[in-house]
């Protein structure tokens, strides 16, 4: 009988998409696989968590509080040893886990994505760290080739920064797109939506940079000879001041539809024409996939992890400097008057990220988590 490797996946929360991933890789049944998470959810999340469709191990990860002040600890590493460690860095935690993991002679990696000097603030101390501990990881894994430039940056051998892409559910996105469209006149008149529309999936929050989003939105609507809308799906800090510029500004067709769970995100995506993510520094933005599996043309600002992995300029969608909204505008204008121009970008999406499943990132995982253990 075929050895079964430990592997542990230690993670900040259970987000959705990573829930996926897990649930393919516990269906391959190759792998002894348990995911470890920090919390169950983030204050500034909406995410809905049901751990009864869970089909692989887990557990939440003991901390201590001191007052208002909550410290986490990695001793559950002191009780198992995983042949594999897979977990993030940017938390004392983490690399506490590292520590221990080191001691015990688990192979260690670090989920690794660029980061943006909008979202991130630099510190030489943490440079320092990070050149400290990066060359001695066993593997550092990312998204796509500028998570691998950035983990070398740091000292990690290119052999050893190792590519891990993304993975949405594609079909649930692809196929619920195209069944909401059969309503999609109906769907789009009971949201009070008109003409072309815009759409905009996140949290709203300065750096996801929708006040540009809504400059550009209203420089659309006074050179446009077309009825245009803008769907605003979210929430976060900034919904309020969000709401108070359109009212300023008398900017129109802008439509606010809280946020929204995934079962109802398709139906969304098939209301609108394009996608625009005016981001000032995501490390990547699933979002984009999503709407490129329902068949959408993108509009991205260069401040998105992997963007030009995912976005061809002028083949399936547009990719504008961040913080400008002229530029964004222009961009908006062009797919607002050239309908065929959006079909063909549309479909140019689906088939960039079409094979960008959960299955297929559980047996990437795999490969790694072989390679690293240099089992053939």
């Amino acid at each position: 009988m075929k050895q079964k490797y430990k592997v542990i996946y230690w993670n900040n929360i259970p987000a959705p998409y990573m829930v996926e991933r897990f649930n393919a890789l516990a269906d391959r049944g190759t792998l002894e696989f348990e995911a470890w998470f920090n919390d169950r959810i983030e204050p500034d999340r909406s995410w809905s968590v049901d751990e009864s469709s869970w089909r692989f191990k887990y557990r939440y990860m003991p901390e201590t509080r001191i007052g208002k002040r909550r410290l986490r600890w990695p001793w559950p590493l002191l009780q198992t040893r995983p042949d594999v460690l897979v977990s993030l860095y940017a938390e004392p935690v983490f690399l506490g886990g590292w520590f221990l993991a080191r001691l015990r002679g688990i192979k260690i990696a670090f989920w690794c994505q660029v980061t943006m000097d909008r979202w991130v603030k630099r510190a030489g101390w943490k440079d320092a760290m990070k050149r400290w501990v990066f060359p001695k990881l066993d593997a550092t894994l990312g998204s796509g080739e500028e998570s691998r430039i950035f983990a070398m940056r740091y000292g990690v051998s290119s052999e050893k920064a190792m590519r891990l892409p993304h993975s949405i559910d594609v079909i649930h996105y692809a196929e619920g797109s195209t069944h909401a469209r059969l309503e999609r006149d109906s769907l789009r008149s009971n949201m009070g939506l008109e003409g072309i529309v815009f759409i905009y999936v996140g949290r709203f929050w300065w750096g996801k940079g929708i006040t540009h989003l809504l400059d550009a939105f209203e420089q659309v609507q006074k050179k446009n000879e077309f009825t245009v809308s803008l769907l605003l799906v979210g929430d976060g800090p900034e919904e309020r001041g969000l709401k108070q510029q359109c009212i300023n500004r008398a900017i129109k067709n802008v439509v606010f539809a809280g946020f929204k769970q995934k079962p109802d995100l398709p139906a969304l995506y098939a209301m609108s024409d394009v996608f625009v993510f005016p981001t000032l520094g995501d490390p990547y933005g699933l979002v984009v996939d999503e709407a490129m599996a329902c068949s959408l043309p993108v509009i991205s600002t260069r401040a998105a992890g992997e963007i030009r992995d995912r976005i061809e300029d002028g083949i399936n969608g547009y990719i504008v400097p961040p913080e400008n909204a002229s530029a964004l505008s222009e961009r908006m204008l062009e797919l607002t008057r050239n309908a065929e121009l959006r079909d063909k970008m549309g479909e140019r999406s689906y088939q960039k990220i079409k094979n960008h499943t959960p299955e297929k990132w559980a047996q990437d995982f795999e490969s790694i988590v072989f390679k690293l253990l240099q089992v053939k």
